[in-house]
């Protein structure tokens, strides 16, 4: 089968393109019209070179030593003392999968035209992907302005043949961090590659920039709009198992209130339990008038939660396609302008916004997970347990889901409200962007198991309905869930059910099943 091709040229990456970039590794090339660009720029910087004129970082010192001028006989090595004095990363590493999406990034931005790299040095970046050459990236060191210098730095180290490296299968997996690390060396041999030597403007080309933020946004941007919609399906789970009222979903509630993601809620939620006959069963009699907020205010919350990742998402489509080097050269006008596109603070804000969102959505998951297990508000055998007693049912399920909620509302501060000069006050002001997108990937995560539980107890739920069956889209995901963890008779090992559920979640498997059949927005 030939392999599929990912054409890139610095001003159409989308997200959509990055989730098939990950999970099925195209072949990426470069536009003809990036090239000539690309070409142009470079030409520029070596004809400035060789004029010997004064441009940072090419003919100059870094940060407080821009005022140092540099001779030409120290040009290459400049670029490699940037790589290694800047490469001072420590803590976890990055996952593989989220240093593959800087790498592709990197190579979007540069392919613009305006940093001055050459082709081959870029075309090294590409062939690293192609045999997924992931470097190894510690997570910590970046305060996101002059970019994500530490990140890029230790990222660069394997390009020039002085870092470590993994060689991994699946970029994707859950395991993919635990490759063999080998000498970048070792990597790039084993596929007859050869390590680069920088040249002029090239070591901070490759450094000067937001990819490790913007990698972890765009990989937090995919999974969010996916969430979103788990969530509202996860809700619709738990009204059925709360037999609760589908009034406060009707669109006319919601037309005079017109926030799209409200609308869209609302709809979703209709669409989920339409021909449920457990509603059918209680619509006479039901002496309810309204449900608890955690049901009834289901299309405001997760709506205001689906109009934010709307707007963050928004925010990464620009910053994937934008260029963040500095200087940044212009062939038309032969100009080099120092600047500033490189500060995070776009994304940093973007992504605080988004674990907000986030966290909002693990929040009002976790409070109907507590209306189904408490018997006293779901009118349900208490913790849904068979002869409960000598069983605990899903009592501790429920705590589990509370412990990470209240982690993500630690996670949630603002990591954009701090800032800490560097570089001698030069560099007096810093976005955090890295921090704030690495607490926003936590986030996610316990997002996702927040979820499973819901939807575990939910399916658990409904066993005590039966024969009465749940709605079109309800049902559908209740079957995914049983395929996967068999209803709670007796006490046993949750935390694989759990894994199980989160597993459904992770691989899209519920969400496909269900949108193969209604449509969800």
């Amino acid at each position: 089968m030939k392999n599929k091709i990912l054409l890139i040229d610095g001003t159409t990456l989308s997200l959509e393109k990055i989730e098939t970039f990950l999970k099925e590794n195209p072949t990426i090339v470069i536009s003809e019209n990036s090239k000539k660009k690309i070409k142009k720029s470079r030409d520029l910087v070596e004809k400035w070179v060789a004029s010997d004129e004064s441009i940072y970082g090419v003919t100059t010192g870094f940060g407080e030593f821009s005022n140092v001028k540099i001779s030409n006989s120290d040009i290459k090595k400049l670029q490699e003392n940037l790589i290694l004095s800047h490469a001072v990363g420590c803590g976890d590493n990055l996952p593989p999968m989220i240093v593959k999406i800087m790498m592709l990034l990197r190579v979007n931005a540069l392919a613009r035209g305006y940093s001055g790299i050459r082709f081959e040095t870029l075309q090294l970046l590409i062939d690293m992907m192609r045999y997924n050459i992931i470097p190894v990236v510690p997570s910590q060191g970046s305060v996101g302005s002059s970019g994500d210098l530490v990140q890029l730095a230790h990222l660069v180290l394997s390009m020039i043949g002085k870092g470590k490296a993994q060689i991994v299968k699946d970029v994707t997996s859950e395991n993919a961090g635990e490759s063999k690390i080998i000498s970048s060396q070792s990597a790039l041999k084993k596929y007859g590659l050869n390590p680069v030597q920088l040249e002029a403007k090239e070591g901070l080309a490759l450094i000067n920039g937001t990819q490790m933020m913007t990698a972890f946004a765009s990989y937090i941007s995919i999974r969010a709009k996916k969430l979103n919609k788990i969530a509202d399906i996860g809700a619709a789970l738990t009204h059925e198992a709360l037999r609760s009222t589908d009034k406060a979903f009707d669109p006319k509630i919601h037309q005079l209130r017109p926030f799209p993601g409200q609308i869209t809620t609302a709809k979703n939620i209709l669409s989920l339990i339409k021909e449920s006959k457990i509603r059918k069963s209680h619509i006479v009699g039901d002496l309810r008038v309204q449900d608890a907020y955690s049901i009834r205010c289901v299309p405001q919350i997760h709506g205001a939660s689906r109009d934010a990742i709307d707007y963050v998402v928004s925010r990464v489509r620009i910053e994937i396609n934008s260029v963040n080097d500095n200087p940044i050269i212009f062939p038309e006008t032969k100009e080099h302008i120092e600047g500033g596109n490189f500060h995070g603070q776009s994304m940093a804000l973007a992504m605080d916004f988004m674990g907000i969102a986030l966290s909002e959505l693990a929040n009002v998951a976790e409070r109907r997970v507590e209306r189904m297990v408490n018997g006293a508000l779901s009118g349900l055998p208490r913790f849904l347990a068979n002869n409960g007693g000598l069983n605990s049912g899903l009592m501790i399920a429920q705590y589990t889901a509370a412990s990470l909620v209240s982690e993500n509302k630690v996670l949630a501060h603002p990591a954009s409200v701090d800032s800490i000069p560097t570089s001698a006050n030069q560099e007096d002001h810093n976005s955090m962007g890295s921090i704030a997108a690495q607490k926003c990937y936590r986030i996610l995560k316990n997002l996702e198991n927040v979820l499973a539980i819901e939807l575990m107890t939910a399916a658990q739920a409904l066993e005590f309905l039966k024969p009465l069956k749940p709605g079109i889209g309800t049902s559908i995901a209740y079957n995914e869930i049983r395929k996967a963890v068999k209803p709670l008779k007796n006490d046993r090992l949750l935390y694989e059910d759990v894994k199980k559920v989160a597993k459904l979640i992770k691989e899209d498997i519920i969400l496909n099943a269900v949108e193969k059949k209604i449509k969800i927005s």
